[in-house]
């Protein structure tokens, strides 16, 4: 298995509402680079993914890349807070689970929907 099968399989699982399953593909050692800062272990990153992954109503997978080590997908998820929430994650594989993930995504269209949310 490449890393970009892990990564896809990985993808799958959490937009398609299978947190646990999506959990098989994690490293207990996993350290998470992500906008609110460093994430370290299985469990602090299944408290940081595990919410997020929850509201999601629909994903699709903009692209794909990898070799035997590294991948990196780029998708855009429709969730209960925006109905648009592009984001890219760039991982590091090692039998089979990913022990390092860069995600990007832009944190804005989330804190001006929270913020409206709060004025209504």
């Amino acid at each position: 298995m490449t890393a970009q099968d892990t990564a896809l399989a990985y993808f799958r699982a959490w937009t398609g509402k299978d947190f646990d399953k999506a959990m098989t593909y994690i490293a207990d050692d996993i350290v998470c680079d992500a906008p609110p800062g460093r994430i370290e272990g299985a469990e602090a990153f299944r408290a940081f993914m595990g919410p997020f992954a929850g509201t999601v109503e629909d994903s699709a997978l903009l692209a794909a890349f990898g070799d035997d080590t590294t991948a990196v997908l780029v998708y855009d998820t429709k969730t209960a807070l925006v109905p648009s929430a592009p984001g890219a994650e760039y991982v590091t594989v090692q039998d089979g689970r990913i022990t390092h993930m860069r995600i990007i995504f832009d944190r804005a269209p989330f804190e001006a929907a929270r913020a409206r949310a709060s004025r209504d």
